[in-house]
């Protein structure tokens, strides 16, 4: 298990590989479908700082006010195929160092995470309430106009787990499980029709 102290930087992120298991601890921003359109689009100067060396978390949060402060009740990770028309984008602009999701992402993000030094880390689904407890502060949130779900969320980790399932060597966890299993439904199929 490797701790990662964000904001990193380029060789630390070169040094992971697929399987590789991390805890993230210090700032991260949340981010969907329209903060990545936004980001790409729009170009804000204002989340540069926060994104540099840092990492993006593909997920829509389940959040409580009480008085002035935001709290994360749930905040489990999203399907991050939805953003790869632009995260690539983002990884550059932003020299974002990491995303978070769940289900990764295609061959344009890998492609930029090789070329950029940058990893896509998996979140487990299902344990929503577990990860919004690694989040200790809600820093800020932007553009709360796009809803609470679609805002961007800053917010302190504290060992937030994940597993590297892209790395910034061109492999892919998740493009090696689709050959794979292409392969044996060709197998399956052949063994029931004789048809190659």
């Amino acid at each position: 298990m490797r701790r990662i102290d964000l904001p990193t930087d380029e060789a630390t992120i070169r040094s992971l590989h697929v399987g590789d298991e991390v805890l993230l601890n210090g700032t991260i921003v949340m981010a969907r479908d329209a903060g990545h359109k936004y980001m790409v689009s729009q170009k804000p100067k204002d989340l540069e700082p926060l994104l540099k060396n840092s990492v993006i978390y593909h997920c829509g949060p389940i959040v409580k006010k009480v008085k002035d402060k935001w709290y994360m009740v749930c905040a489990g990770p999203t399907t991050s195929i939805r953003e790869e028309p632009y995260e690539a984008d983002v990884i550059r602009l932003y020299q974002v160092r990491g995303v978070i999701g769940k289900g990764g992402m295609g061959a344009k993000t890998l492609q930029a995470c090789r070329e950029y030094g940058a990893v896509y880390l998996h979140a487990t689904g299902g344990c929503a309430a577990e990860l919004a407890c690694t989040m200790t502060e809600v820093l800020d949130v932007k553009k709360l106009e796009f809803g609470t779900p679609e805002a961007f969320w800053i917010v302190s980790v504290k060992d937030f787990p994940c597993t590297v399932t892209m790395d910034s060597h061109g492999e892919s966890l998740h493009a090696k499980v689709e050959a794979d299993s292409k392969k044996a439904l060709e197998n399956l199929l052949h063994r029931r029709t004789g048809v190659q």
